[in-house]
């Protein structure tokens, strides 16, 4: 097969879709791959590095969508790269399609094969290509909140560890799936005051077995939240239904009950956010301020850290890449009960129930198209 790493051109995005690592790896079992002159320059690989792995470097971004059979990327594609995706081209990349209607339906009309990393579901539930980033946006997640909590940016001015004899900063993680723990992990290795809210009562069993004494554990509700929000300093989004838009769990009305400079982190953004008043924002300006609660809400937290959020992710993907190329799309979807979950749109049809009901669009089930 004919692959493609075109160059990420979101805003402040540095990751890249394959490693020279992954290239060898495609090559030495009989596939192509052109790589797009200086894709991997923000995660310091070069192209000389993919040259040496058996890549050809190509100009343009328009040269690698146009040669290749299946397209390795990151990020979904932005609104100059619809035209240039041909129809029956196979996408492997972050779509979070139930977040944005316009990237749908440009899919749909360029009856691109697309195939989702956050949707790829293995039969125990893990969603194995969005582990990786999630655990990197939850170590991140309170990291830029302890940041934002300083008095330079609005925040309350306030050490999340606190110092002996001061308090340290009070912190709500609202979900506790990978996310979530990432930041508890992180935000009690810190010293902070830290709970955990989610529904399932068996994660909270298991998080109140394994986390320390500085994280505690509640059943999730409406009234436990509103109650919650108004004692904390830092709030850390990371809720998730897999491929569907995230709930509004904080919503408009709780802003003013919150502590002056109490900061806000919305890593489910990329699903939509469930902060109601979230908006995604970028690196280079990643918050702003409601009510005086600073919000940080970047739809791309891992491009932050490049080097280890690329190594991260092709860890996880490359298996999966080279599966589809070895067997086509197709047969390794019917082979692969994880991958045919990763399948959203396929030749014009969503195939995706959670895309379908986020737009109110037709649905085929994926059987059909396999």
């Amino acid at each position: 097969m004919i692959i493609g790493v075109p160059k990420e051109i979101k805003p402040a995005e540095n990751r890249v879709g394959m490693t020279p690592a992954g290239v060898l790896e495609c090559v030495k079992v009989g596939h192509t791959v052109y790589v797009q002159a200086t894709a991997g320059e923000g995660t310091d690989f070069y192209d000389d590095d993919y040259v040496k792995a058996g890549a050809t470097i190509l100009p343009t971004i328009e040269e690698v969508y146009a040669i290749a059979e299946m397209i390795v990327k990151v990020k979904e594609p932005i609104e100059q790269e619809y035209k240039l995706i041909k129809e029956n081209q196979l996408l492997f990349t972050y779509f979070h399609f139930a977040s944005c209607e316009p990237l749908t339906k440009a899919m749909i009309n360029q009856k691109a094969i697309c195939l989702s990393y956050e949707t790829v579901e293995t039969a125990d539930k893990k969603l194995p290509l969005l582990i990786p980033m999630s655990e990197v946006a939850g170590r991140m997640a309170t990291q830029e909140g302890a940041k934002y909590l300083e008095r330079t940016y609005k925040g309350r001015g306030l050490l999340l560890g606190g110092v002996p004899g001061v308090r340290p900063a009070k912190v709500l993680v609202i979900g506790g799936g990978v996310v979530g723990t990432q930041a508890a992990k992180i935000a009690a290795g810190m010293g902070a005051d830290v709970t955990i809210m989610d529904k399932n009562l068996e994660r909270l069993r298991y998080l109140d077995d394994v986390m320390p004494a500085n994280v505690k554990t509640l059943a999730a509700n409406e009234m436990l939240v509103r109650e919650m929000v108004r004692k904390v300093d830092l709030i850390i989004g990371a809720v998730l239904i897999p491929g569907a838009k995230a709930p509004k769990l904080v919503t408009r009305d709780m802003l003013p009950t919150m502590k002056q400079g109490c900061v806000l982190v919305d890593v489910a953004i990329d699903q939509g956010g469930c902060f109601e008043t979230s908006k995604p924002t970028t690196h280079s300006e990643p918050t702003y301020i409601i009510d005086d609660i600073i919000h940080y809400t970047v739809a791309n937290m891992p491009g932050a850290v490049p080097l280890t959020s690329t190594l991260a992710l092709t860890n996880a993907t490359l298996p999966y890449a080279i599966e589809l190329a070895n067997k086509g799309w197709k047969k390794a979807c019917q082979d692969n009960s994880a991958l045919k979950l990763g399948l959203n749109i396929v030749k014009g049809d969503v195939v995706y129930e959670g895309v379908s009901s986020a737009f109110d669009l037709p649905y085929r089930p994926v059987e059909e198209v396999l």
